[in-house]
């Protein structure tokens, strides 16, 4: 038996042995199967990110979370190592021979380096963007982040949020390090990021620490969470200490570098007034639609698609009784000013608002059977966009769930100016973050289990947007608008906005439009809230090329979707094109036409 014991015993440790000299093997050299590289690659990159550990929450299962107590490393010199490590993986990807592939790696193959081949070639532009804006950047992810992913179960977690909250001063020095280094290359944020980040950063700090938001998420989880009374007392004070001495000083330096900057802008311009400005908005046309399409063809497109978005919808005021004599604008704004197509400006009426969507998604359940065969796992939740950062937020977004199922999908809705949500442009709203739009395109991405783990993770803006917008349509052909008119308009103005961004945005950086004139044009030919224009003209300003990848995404998923009807005809089931389109994860739209063109030569063979 002892001999038995011991031949057990020198087996295991071989297979150890063995196992350890395989994985030292894949981790530091080529690995033999490009899926161990894709494995390899996924987690190479991801490990280097505490923050995206956290809300992908694959490895706390497994009992590891010390990720939970760190913040991601924003210094010039992990830009250069990740830089590094992008030529590095580009080139041991293409080393890989396409004639020794199967076609689902192939395809993966190809999906990878789409993506690191325009990094890789571009890494020149690696500073051209304003890190810290009045979207986003660490001044509003950071509370954002501890608010909606850091979770709390027990005060382990609890002392990982507070570990958390220190980090915050390495890391804002890190970002203003960055800012400081764009500064010497003459990169510039147009002037209004600068006022817009001063006083939203002012804002936060000049609240109490045990009203910040840092503060009341704490609480409000270590309470859920049922920790003992004592423990949240000694955790909370703890907190609130930090906050006054590293998480409040850490802020105050962003906004002393701000306003030492104010002195230096005083214009709003596009990219084009940045060094070599112009290549570099050619590219994030390139990065943001996944296709070669110039600037000059994406603002003509626009313009022709306003032109016929703006003649449906006064087709449809028509045959509501509107006076549309004075065109587009007079017929869009008496709409727009119309009390019956809006709730009260209170609590209770933005509660309503959450509620009614909550309506729209759940009237939507019972007809998806007819034009999909699947359905995300994931659940999804309506949330109001934190109040702290709404003033300078989106209409809406969404947050995908995670991956252990521990949190939902989220629609967040902006609340901040009633007027920005008419009820007409609810059911549109709701199906583009939502259902069928973001929530079935993420969540079913990352419920893929056969795709390598990088697809179900990384993100092309044209499919992703292109989806969303696509989806909206898609509702339409289903049915839900019969006989709501109005959402029907709702309907046509959200697609009518996406036209117009492929006209501003390619104004403003391309063509050179001011703040001012891109402003004007999209209040004269959408009808949106001012509020929400100025909103959605200086995101565009800070996320050159972004706007364009909704509609070209639409037209090309649409433009597939004919071809593949045309193709088959009888035999074309939409159901079947659909789980093309969101089984096999966010793709370029190259690849996506590939994809497309296999499934429809399956079809007929």
């Amino acid at each position: 038996m002892k001999r038995v014991f011991k031949y057990i015993g020198f087996f295991l440790l071989t297979m150890l042995l063995l196992a350890g000299l395989f994985f030292i093997h894949v981790w530091y050299f080529k690995p033999y199967d490009i899926n161990l590289f894709f494995g390899k690659t996924a987690i190479k990159f991801v490990k280097d990110s505490p923050e995206t550990l956290s809300s992908l929450r694959v490895l706390e299962p497994l009992g590891i979370d010390g990720h939970n107590a760190k913040l991601d490393d924003a210094s010039i010199e992990s830009g250069d190592k990740l830089m590094r490590d992008l030529q590095q993986t580009y080139d041991t990807l293409m080393s890989y021979e396409d004639a020794d592939l199967d076609p689902a790696d192939k395809m993966s193959k190809d999906v990878m380096a789409s993506l690191l081949g325009l990094m890789v070639e571009n890494q020149r532009f690696r500073f051209h963007n304003y890190p810290v804006n009045q979207l986003f950047g660490v001044q509003s992810n950071f509370p954002s982040f501890m608010e909606s992913t850091h979770q709390i179960e027990d005060k382990g977690d609890a002392e990982d949020y507070i570990a958390r909250l220190k980090a915050v001063e390495l890391k804002f020095s890190q970002v203003l390090e960055g800012l400081k280094h764009r500064e010497q290359l003459g990169i510039l944020p147009p002037q209004f990021v600068v006022t817009k980040v001063v006083d939203e950063m002012q804002g936060f700090v000049e609240t109490a620490p045990e009203d910040n938001i840092l503060m009341i998420s704490l609480l409000k989880k270590m309470e859920k969470a049922k920790l003992d009374e004592s423990a949240q007392q000694k955790l909370a004070q703890e907190a609130k200490k930090v906050i006054e001495t590293a998480v409040y000083p850490a802020y105050q330096n962003l906004i002393d570098y701000f306003i030492h900057l104010d002195k230096k802008v005083d214009e709003n311009n596009g990219v084009w007034d940045l060094p070599d400005g112009d290549a570099f908005y050619k590219t994030a046309l390139e990065l943001f639609t996944t296709t070669r399409t110039s600037a000059d063809e994406i603002h003509q497109y626009g313009l022709s698609e306003v032109d016929r978005i703006q003649a449906e919808i006064l087709a449809v005021l028509d045959q509501e009784g509107w006076d549309t004599t004075r065109g587009f604008s007079a017929s869009i704004e008496n709409l727009a000013n119309s009390e019956q197509f809006y709730y009260s400006d209170s609590k209770e009426g933005r509660m309503q608002i959450l509620a009614d969507y909550e309506t729209i998604l759940d009237d939507i359940q019972p007809e998806l059977a007819a034009v999909f065969y699947d359905l995300p796992k994931a659940d999804m939740a309506v949330q109001r966009i934190p109040e702290f950062k709404e003033k300078t937020s989106p209409g809406a977004y969404y947050q995908g769930p995670a991956m252990d199922g521990s949190r939902p999908g989220i629609f967040y809705a902006n609340l901040y100016d009633i007027k920005a949500t008419p009820k007409y442009g609810m059911m549109t709203l709701a199906y583009h973050e939502g259902i069928p739009g973001h929530h079935f395109q993420i969540a079913i991405q990352q419920e893929q289990e056969d795709l390598p783990f990088f697809r179900r993770l990384i993100p092309f803006t044209a499919y992703s947007e292109g989806w969303a917008l696509y989806a909206e349509r898609l509702a339409y052909e289903m049915g839900l608008y019969e006989g709501k008119p109005y959402d029907n308009i709702g309907r046509l103005q959200a697609e009518l906005f996406r036209a117009v961004r492929l006209v501003v945005d390619t104004g403003i950086h391309a063509k050179r439009w001011s703040r001012e004139q891109a402003i004007d044009y999209m209040l004269t030919n959408t009808g949106m809230a001012e509020s929400d224009v100025i909103a959605e003209i200086e995101r565009y300003f800070v996320m050159p090329g972004q706007a364009t990848a909704y509609k070209m995404g639409m037209r090309h998923i649409l433009m597939l979707r004919e071809r593949a009807h045309k193709e088959l005809g009888d035999e074309f089931d939409i159901r079947d094109f659909h789980r093309v389109i969101l089984t096999n994860g966010a793709v370029p739209l190259t690849i996506m036409e590939q994809l497309v063109d296999e499934y429809i030569e399956e079809k007929k063979a």
